[in-house]
């Protein structure tokens, strides 16, 4: 036995693990990090849980090394229980002066190797480019706890591995990260941020030198490298080879303003709705920097939420700060109530996902889902871009709407409706933003040499005549894109093409939710049902394992008295996209039935989570469906949705045993 491993800590834990409560993996992960760290924390931390017994959090806090999913690295910043090393000087009911110990934790040493293992991978890929260059890496964060703290450390990491870094000077929205990637030139971006996750997480999301999420050959190449790296210390290079710091601020905020103005499509339309009120909330985030400035600045009536105007990485007044949640725009539609307002818009903490409120014909506060909210600006995209003559029986053909697998098929049906091409991908805006590139690299070179220079209109006509014009793309999860110029999904364009469609509802003397359904009776009637379950820690992995591996090894047969009329694993199968593109492998399975719903089922990639999708389509008649007639669809795809959401959690326990 070495002398590490006879410390009276490592023989306790190591008698643990031969007495059953701590897992195998969680020591040899617990022995990896007292060799590699230099942090007197950490090493205080151990002590305390292993000499109070604390085996549960030890196994959630040691069973894996946070591996890079459909966001980066995302997992706990503070503990369940906090040690009190963690706490530091902090006062009980702050935070934590010091970040969660583990290798399953987000933390300085794993930021340590996600950093250094990012700076020699950009150096490797430009050595292969055969260019001798420092790598330039912007960053960015949000207003979670230890962002800003992170942000700094992981800018310290890259200059002393030889990378150059933009740094913005305060939090800021993700596709504000993606954007000066793509303006800068740079050839990747750090987000510090766990998007929509509870308080007590946090994130590091890469996007690569496209300004997208990393896709396969990086994400494995990167990992490799990270991998490869046993802890947080390094040496760091001669002062002459370290990389310089640049602030980022106001510059590149207006460039980004400027930019963000021409996803508008009839700026006009705002002056005949003149008068439309919105409510907008950033639950403590970053939508609050430049939302409701660039809102006023268009002409609409912006009121905020005071209480949530806060950068607070609490979020104190919403149990979960999502927008997709309805607890989390109850303040704003308090406000809304109160103010009369025609609409309520709230983000997620790091910008990227937007969730509304809107009156219906009543002026009753409804909330929509996300594949409403997204169905509702692919509709008007669509149609309004052939209504300007942007779009045309001679170039319909190079147009493409980008969804996901789990996305609403109404999408699908106004597509086919205009004859554009709808493409589906895998969850992850990263899918979505890769199509981006690959219609950029098929422009011709003196083009694409100068894309990112070309105005928004000289873009769109470059790709209409030589590549595909990419006119609008979402997820079911409350992300949207309707432009190039960033390559991940922006709350902040959201919320202009958003209150733009607002625009053009009140414009007709309608309600937003009396013109969805105008489109329901023209393109036929979808409903979705998405639901999760949780299962935290070491042991909510395993049964998320159990689960998902049941349904690859035993899939059904039949659902709610349905049989089974066609069953895709994306795991197994050999599955292509509507381009003939091979997708990549994932834990999906996706169920269709014969009586026309379907179904899908896979693990989260950035949750301790199961997702269960429902989906039920009703063609509607020649000349479309009548009030009457549109009624009774709603009616029976809810009933049979209900059905199948409780034949899918009585299916769940059995498989769980």
């Amino acid at each position: 036995m070495s002398n590490q491993d006879s410390s009276p800590t490592l023989q306790a834990a190591a008698a643990a693990v031969a007495d059953g409560p701590l897992l195998p993996e969680a020591l040899e992960n617990l022995k990896a990090m007292l060799a590699t760290t230099g942090s007197e924390v950490a090493r205080a931390s151990i002590d305390e849980l292993v000499a109070d017994g604390a085996w549960g959090e030890l196994n959630d806090r040691f069973f894996r090394t946070l591996a890079f999913g459909t966001g980066g690295l995302r997992g706990r910043t503070i503990g369940r229980r906090v040690t009190r090393a963690e706490q530091g000087d902090a006062a009980d009911g702050e935070r934590p002066q010091h970040p969660c110990v583990g290798t399953n934790a987000m933390n300085h040493f794993n930021l340590s190797r996600a950093t250094q293992g990012l700076v020699r991978y950009i150096r490797h890929d430009l050595q292969q480019q055969g260019l001798d260059r420092k790598p330039l890496i912007v960053l960015a964060h949000d207003t979670r706890y230890f962002s800003r703290d992170f942000a700094e450390f992981c800018a310290k990491v890259a200059r002393e591995n030889g990378a150059d870094v933009a740094l913005y000077d305060s939090h800021r929205a993700t596709p504000q990260m993606s954007f000066a990637v793509r303006e800068l030139n740079a050839d990747a971006g750090i987000m510090l941020t766990a998007s929509h996750n509870p308080s007590h997480d946090n994130g590091y999301k890469v996007n690569y030198r496209d300004g997208a999420g990393i896709i396969e050959p990086h994400a494995s190449g990167i990992i490799a490298e990270v991998n490869a790296i046993p802890g947080e210390q390094y040496e760091p290079l001669p002062a002459e080879q370290q990389g310089g710091l640049r602030e980022l601020g106001a510059d590149m905020d207006n460039a980004y303003l400027q930019r963000l103005r021409s996803v508008l499509l009839q700026p006009e339309l705002l002056q005949q709705a003149a008068g439309l009120k919105i409510v907008f909330t950033a639950l403590h985030g970053t939508g609050g920097v430049l939302i409701p400035r660039i809102l006023r600045e268009l002409g609409f009536e912006v009121a905020t939420v005071p209480e949530q105007d806060t950068p607070d990485g609490a979020f104190p007044t919403v149990k979960s700060p999502n927008p997709e949640n309805a607890a989390a725009l109850e303040m704003a539609l308090n406000l809304a109530e109160q103010t009369n307002a025609d609409l309520v818009i709230g983000t997620d903490p790091d910008c990227d996902r937007m969730g509304v409120g809107v009156r219906d014909a009543g002026g009753r506060l409804v909330l929509l889902t996300g594949n409403q909210i997204g169905s509702l600006m692919a509709w008007y995209r669509v149609r309004t871009m052939f209504d300007l003559g942007i779009l045309t029986e001679s170039n319909r053909d190079r147009a493409v709407l980008v969804k996901t697998f789990v996305t609403t098929n109404l999408q699908r049906a106004i597509a086919d409706r205009h004859g554009i091409l709808c493409l589906d991908t895998l969850t992850g805006f990263k899918y979505i933003s890769a199509k981006l590139e690959q219609y950029e690299q098929a422009l011709p070179p003196e083009i694409r040499g100068r894309y990112r220079q070309l105005s928004e209109e000289e873009s769109r006509e470059a790709r209409l005549e030589h590549s595909k014009f990419f006119v609008f793309g979402g997820e079911e999860s409350y992300g949207y894109l309707g432009s190039d110029f960033v390559r991940d999904k922006d709350g902040n364009a959201a919320v202009i093409m958003f209150a733009e469609v607002a625009a053009l509802a009140k414009s007709r003397g309608l309600s937003l939710p009396e013109l969805l359904d105008q489109i329901y009776a023209e393109y036929g009637y979808y409903l979705e049902i998405n639901q999760s379950k949780t299962f935290e820690g070491a042991e909510g992995a395993a049964l998320i394992r159990r689960l998902i591996d049941s349904y690859a090894a035993n899939p059904p047969t039949e659902a709610d008295g349905a049989t089974v009329s066609r069953l895709r694993d994306f795991n197994k199968d050999e599955i292509f996209d509507e381009e003939g593109e091979r997708i990549p492998r994932e834990k999906m399975l996706m169920i269709d039935l014969a009586d026309g719903r379907s179904m899908a089922v896979r693990p989260s990639g950035t949750e301790p989570k199961v997702k269960y999708y429902m989906f039920a389509g009703i063609t509607p008649p020649e000349g479309g469906f009548s009030p009457g007639q549109l009624a009774d669809a709603k009616q029976q795809a809810a009933a049979g949705l209900d059905r199948l959401w409780q034949w899918m959690q009585d299916d769940t326990a059995r498989r769980l045993g």
